[in-house]
């Protein structure tokens, strides 16, 4: 959904805002929301998924690393020039200080993932496998579905803050619809909006 589509919703609810207004409402409010998810988060599996994907900024090559648990949930993001070792590195690092080292790491068959994980030397289980990381290829869909419908990141910085935010609230409002009941999605969804209203809830007292 675009800024305008947000835009065309609210009014329909009469409630009058330019898309301009939206955006800046998501740059105020997105990362204070999505500091609350992270906080509150359930403890996270110990079996990791990493991939990295190209993300086209400006006419430049950019990628977007990306890491998820075993249960689906995206961790964190990082948006980088480089597809390297000392990205890799730095994105572990990242990772580590936020949730602890994991048990095992799948990756594809990037090299930088393994010399990265040597040199930090924490006995993590490594496992490159193209075919065993489709978890986290999977994580991408929602980014390419942004950017049909709203255009491409103009800048690394956007794209870092933006995507930093929607896959926290993606976590809360993700449903494995083909997998549930048409009873346990209801409930699923129910719980979600739950959640939801806790954190506003929560940033309202702030």
């Amino acid at each position: 959904m675009s800024l305008r589509d947000v835009e065309d919703l609210l009014a329909a609810r009469g409630i009058i805002v330019s898309y301009e207004t939206i955006r800046a409402w998501v740059a105020k409010f997105g990362s204070q929301y999505a500091k609350v998810i992270r906080r509150d988060r359930p403890k996270v599996a110990d079996k990791w998924h990493l991939d990295e994907v190209v993300l086209p900024i400006n006419g430049k090559k950019y990628w977007l690393w990306r890491a998820v648990d075993s249960n689906g949930d995206v961790l964190d993001i990082l948006v980088q020039s480089r597809r390297n070792k000392r990205t890799a590195d730095r994105f572990f690092r990242k990772l580590f200080k936020t949730f602890g080292a994991p048990r095992v790491v799948v990756t594809d068959k990037l090299r930088s993932y393994g010399a990265a994980l040597k040199d930090l030397a924490l006995g993590i289980e490594h496992r490159s496998h193209k075919r065993l990381n489709n978890r986290s290829e999977g994580s991408h869909r929602p980014t390419r579905r942004r950017e049909k419908c709203m255009g491409r990141f103009k800048s690394p910085r956007q794209a870092q803050q933006f995507l930093s935010v929607h896959d926290q609230i993606q976590n809360v409002f993700r449903h494995r619809r083909h997998t549930l009941s048409a009873a346990c999605y209801r409930q699923s969804r129910a719980d979600a909006h739950w959640i939801w209203d806790d954190i506003t809830r929560v940033l309202k007292a702030a």
